[in-house]
């Protein structure tokens, strides 16, 4: 599949190996716009399996997930990244109340009858995976409680799969090689990779330092992390063997 293809929806797509991602729909404006949502599935070195983010399950999806994962028993976790991508967790945890469970402070708050296993706002429990799986929180933006909740939703986990060598973050980072009318509107241009739309508004901090702190983790990432591979938010988005400017 080339990266100006649209991936299909609900399937397990192994993005690299060891590295599984799935496309979801989310509606928005009454069904109007489909901007899409995601989640991976990635393969540790034990055998066993962590899930990044949710996605409505269909009993397809739920097949595969089962056949991958030995019917959830090789799952040591379900992680979500970003605070604002809450609406699958509750149905996904119905058809998996077993497994652990790791969110955003925001998810800890909004959804309540999980009974969470850590917060990703802890350094320990990012930690709990290493080296395999890195997992840092952008600087010089609000992680813990956005503000305002209708249009802040710029900082999310930014998580690498050392192994299969590939990124996933959820809109903070945006890519779509086929922008529609609505997503051209606010700036999508076809082929290009952006940053969520609000870190020109509530997303950083309103302070002079927000910007450059910002840039600087960023800049960081790009020198620590050799990636290959992207898996950002939006449809059709993605990308794989991606030719970075590190400079």
């Amino acid at each position: 599949m080339s990266s100006s293809e649209p991936p299909p929806y609900n399937e397990l797509i192994e993005v690299a190996p060891g590295f599984f991602n799935v496309r979801g729909h989310f509606k928005m404006l009454a069904g109007i716009v489909d901007i899409g949502t995601q989640m991976s599935i990635v393969r540790l070195r034990n055998g066993n399996f962590l899930v990044i983010d949710t996605v409505p399950l269909t009993d397809y999806l739920k097949s595969e997930i089962d056949r991958l994962t030995d019917s959830g028993s090789k799952i040591e976790g379900v992680l979500g990244l970003h605070p604002f991508h809450t609406l699958a967790f509750r149905p996904f945890h119905n058809a998996y109340p077993k497994l652990k469970y790791y969110g955003c402070p925001r998810h800890l708050r909004k959804i309540p009858e999980i009974c969470w296993s850590g917060s990703l706002n802890d350094a320990d429990t990012r930690r709990k995976w290493a080296p395999e799986i890195e997992m840092r929180i952008p600087a010089g933006a609000e992680f813990i409680s956005p503000l305002p909740e209708s249009s802040n939703h710029f900082s999310s986990v930014f998580l690498f799969h050392q192994p299969s060598r590939t990124l996933h973050v959820d809109d903070t980072l945006m890519y779509s090689p086929n922008p529609g009318f609505f997503t051209k509107l606010v700036g999508f241009k076809a082929g290009a990779m952006v940053f969520q739309p609000s870190i020109k508004g509530p997303g950083l901090y309103p302070t002079a330092d927000a910007p450059h702190q910002f840039r600087n983790w960023m800049r960081q990432i790009l020198t620590d992390w050799n990636f290959d591979n992207i898996v950002s938010s939006l449809p059709h988005c993605i990308e794989k063997n991606v030719e970075t400017d590190k400079t």
